[in-house]
């Protein structure tokens, strides 16, 4: 199965791959419409210092806990891509404290999220990968 990774030699911090994560989950089809003055809210983010910087997404595990510890089934695998129903999601957030990499957030609204894949908002890969001008961030198969 495909899957985001990410090289930290080859990052530059700019933080890109977060705006084309939240323009590309937006539902929106301008960027600057989608994101020029609100607060953005992307399923994946850049950590580090002034030495190294990499970005954190889900790694989609095989034996995810932030499944297991769903009490309300809206984590699921579906074709080995950890996927959340947002109509099921009761908002416990038991899944962020469970996940071990730091890939599932809140946004403003209570709502959890993490990385899909971009499974249901593109045809290709991921708009992070899509858009890191140094691909430190790529999509495929290991």
């Amino acid at each position: 199965m495909k899957r985001v990774y990410v090289n930290e030699k080859w990052c530059l911090g700019c933080h890109l791959c977060e705006y084309n994560c939240a323009f590309a989950n937006s539902g929106m089809t301008d960027m600057a419409k989608a994101l020029k003055g609100k607060k953005i809210f992307p399923r994946i983010h850049v950590e580090g210092d002034d030495r190294i910087t990499y970005a954190v997404s889900c790694r989609h595990c095989t034996d995810p806990l932030c499944v297991k510890s769903c009490i309300s089934g809206a984590l699921k695998i579906e074709d080995g891509t950890v996927t959340i129903d947002h109509d099921r999601c009761v908002a416990c957030l038991t899944c962020i404290l469970v996940c071990p990499y730091g890939a599932v957030s809140c946004t403003d609204e209570g709502v959890v999220q993490k990385c899909e894949l971009c499974l249901k908002n593109s045809a290709g890969a991921p708009a992070c990968a899509e858009g890191c001008p140094n691909r430190a961030i790529v999509y495929e198969e290991r």
